[in-house]
């Protein structure tokens, strides 16, 4: 018996074939484009998110403010004291700085040529509230160093409600993340004060209002800010600008006034 095998004609072609086989291949190169796109606009959108703050407070906030120039040479303190480091301290104190940046936390490295003292009294803290920014009975701790725990009432500055300058410095961060509760970004919105704005500090039981009367930035080697006035009571706020930077300060200056 004789068998007869026939080959059928191949139903696709080898030009289809490589054509069906290009398609999901190509789709792949698509959604992988696609995707790339969406990645960078993603970054796009992050670093400007992160940047406008920065970049609206120099264009539009700080020409608002006064700068000046600090006429106190470094290494010297605002009320005319010298406070040099000692050559010993001073390189152990750059060295550290080089290796891991000052930690800005610790309010002593906020002006180190002019350390702050310790004040011997029995009020130690008070409370200040600032309503434009929603801040609510913040603690300010008197000589206090460490920022993420209160604000920090700059030791040998003078008290509120007294004849001088209370110095109180404030941590700040990128205004997105701003808490009035957390001391950590507490004074991030400090720039959206304006003159006549009211800042409450009750000490000792005492509650006194101070009006905003001037806003500077100064920059962060600047002691001029420590100056003390004694012609009636004053308060200086003090934190980090642009936001989220350490680059320069802003001062917001403050006069007691009648509650």
């Amino acid at each position: 018996m004789a068998y007869q095998f026939i080959k059928a004609p191949p139903t696709i072609t080898l030009q289809s074939h490589r054509a069906s086989a290009a398609v999901p291949k190509a789709r792949a190169q698509r959604t992988r484009s696609v995707i790339s796109y969406l990645f960078m606009l993603g970054g796009f959108m992050i670093l400007s998110w992160a940047l406008w703050p920065i970049v609206s407070f120099m264009l539009i906030s700080a020409p608002q403010f006064t700068s000046i120039v600090s006429p106190v040479q470094d290494g010297y303190s605002a009320v005319g004291v010298t406070n040099l480091l000692s050559p010993v301290a001073k390189a152990a104190s750059d060295q550290d700085n080089v290796k891991n940046g000052p930690d800005y936390t610790n309010a002593n490295v906020w002006f180190p040529t002019s350390p702050q003292k310790k004040i011997v009294s029995n009020v130690t803290a008070y409370t200040l509230s600032i309503p434009k920014v929603k801040i609510v009975d913040a603690l300010v701790t008197i000589s206090g160093t460490d920022l993420n725990k209160s604000l920090v009432h700059y030791g040998g500055t003078g008290l509120p409600g007294e004849y001088g300058t209370s110095v109180i410095f404030g941590h700040s961060v990128l205004p997105q993340f701003y808490n009035p509760t957390n001391y950590k970004t507490i004074f991030s919105t400090l720039p959206t004060l304006k003159l006549g704005d009211e800042i409450f500090v009750r000490l000792d039981e005492v509650e006194y209002r101070y009006v905003v009367y001037e806003m500077i930035v100064t920059e962060a080697n600047d002691l001029a800010p420590l100056a003390q006035r004694f012609d009636d009571s004053y308060v200086t706020l003090i934190t980090c600008v642009p936001p989220g930077t350490y680059w320069k300060r802003l001062n917001v200056r403050a006069r007691l006034e009648k509650l």
